[in-house]
């Protein structure tokens, strides 16, 4: 059934245990949404992320999905949309890294791009095309304001997600007017697991905050979607800001 208001009945989360997943997963819950499908590899926190869900009263499906697997995309995602249509579509997986370690073993770098960029455009792809054929749907695929503008600090994780921002504008306009919307959200540092232990950046947030963004986003039909808001205005700024300057920067 098409959503409504910007409210989906069904939801795919690609990247089943990740704590904005979830998050966002549990505010549509808490609206409209009865059907969840949780994409991920098979383990403990995914058979507990999906009986979490269960718990608030959503009928909540597993199916095995790897990023780097490219190969088993097209079938393993193809076959949830043979069960029923799917109303949003949240591309929420992906890895940060080590900076310093990645700087020194171009496989574990290699690893960061493959699984940020390469697999989020084969799954996006793959999606975009099914949500297509049902004629209605919503894919959010979550950025970051990393992709902005490449620093010194994380400049491999960034550059993929710079990767991601643009495949996923660019797939938003070729949906353009078949009734599939595609909406880019770019969280600043989000406090999470795979943020543990690391100095926080100005103008923190939480997985809530990223779900709410997300929900009024899908009300408003917006096509891209920054968190918090103020960040707009600051990567604003720091795209202009000279290279040399911007070196010198505590950014």
């Amino acid at each position: 059934m098409k959503d409504a208001f910007g409210a989906p009945q069904s939801l795919l989360v690609l990247g089943g245990t990740s704590e904005i997943g979830l998050a966002t997963a549990r505010r549509l819950i808490s609206r409209r949404t009865r059907t969840v499908w949780l994409a991920g590899r098979p383990s403990p926190a995914l058979t507990a992320a999906a009986d979490s869900l269960r718990a608030l009263g959503a009928e909540v499906r597993t199916v095995p999905f790897d990023a780097l697997d490219t190969e088993a995309h097209e079938e393993r995602l193809g076959k949830i949309f043979t069960e029923g249509d799917i109303d949003m579509v949240l591309l929420a997986f992906g890895v940060l890294g080590d900076q310093v370690r990645d700087e020194s073993d171009p496989l574990a770098a290699v690893r960061v791009a493959q699984t940020n960029y390469t697999g989020a455009v084969s799954a996006g792809l793959v999606c975009a095309q099914a949500l297509q054929a049902q004629g209605h749907g919503s894919l959010v695929v979550l950025s970051s304001v990393a992709g902005e503008r490449a620093r010194r600090a994380n400049f491999i994780y960034g550059s993929s997600k710079a990767g991601l921002d643009a495949f996923a504008q660019g797939l938003g306009d070729a949906m353009h007017g078949t009734g599939v919307h595609v909406m880019v959200v770019r969280p600043g540092f989000v406090r999470t697991r795979m943020t543990a232990g690391r100095e926080e950046a100005p103008l923190a947030t939480t997985p809530e905050a990223v779900a709410t963004a997300i929900e009024l986003g899908l009300r408003r039909r917006s096509e891209t979607v920054w968190v918090p808001g103020a960040l707009r205005v600051v990567m604003s700024a720091l795209r202009h800001v000279p290279r040399p300057l911007f070196r010198r920067l505590p950014v």
